[in-house]
């Protein structure tokens, strides 16, 4: 039950990225039940391809707690991380990440490699996915639909 709460936290930052503009990925961090960091995608607003959901929470736990390793602390994402959002993660060496949506196109949490799985690596966070993932998933592709529509319209009118 918990997940689910802090999901509808991070479903509230996804669509804090819509309203912006940018595609509706949202994040938490939490800290002993406590949320302490919000973020939302904004990669086309800051014309920064690194400001991910994921990346930008990471940022302000981060500072909430004056360290940038965080291993009490748990992410909870719209969108399951891409390789770039993992490797921050496991840098940050957070205990827990919790995600919605699958991402079959650049999901490094299993759709196509899983990072977190690699025994290499010398941190391991604990990963569930697939919390409130129809209502993650719904928002995306309503997102990508409108989208698709709009660009259908302005192509029809220069014709």
């Amino acid at each position: 039950m918990n997940d689910e709460i802090m999901m509808q936290e991070a479903l509230e930052q996804a669509r804090l990225a819509e309203k912006a503009g940018e595609v509706p990925v949202g994040a938490v961090v939490v800290q002993n039940g406590v949320i302490i960091a919000r973020g939302f995608n904004r990669p086309i607003s800051g014309h920064d391809p690194t400001a991910h959901a994921e990346i930008m929470a990471l940022r302000d736990a981060a500072e909430v707690c004056k360290n940038y390793r965080l291993p009490e602390c748990e992410l909870y994402v719209t969108l399951e991380p891409c390789a770039m959002c993992v490797g921050a993660m496991i840098h940050a060496r957070l205990k827990r990440v919790v995600f919605g949506a699958a991402d079959p196109k650049t999901g490094a949490c299993g759709s196509v490699v899983d990072l977190f799985a690699r025994k290499e690596l010398n941190h391991h966070t604990v990963v569930t996915g697939g919390v409130l993932q129809e209502e993650c998933s719904t928002l995306l592709k309503t997102f990508f639909a409108g989208r698709r529509k709009k660009q259908k319209e302005m192509r029809e009118k220069g014709d």
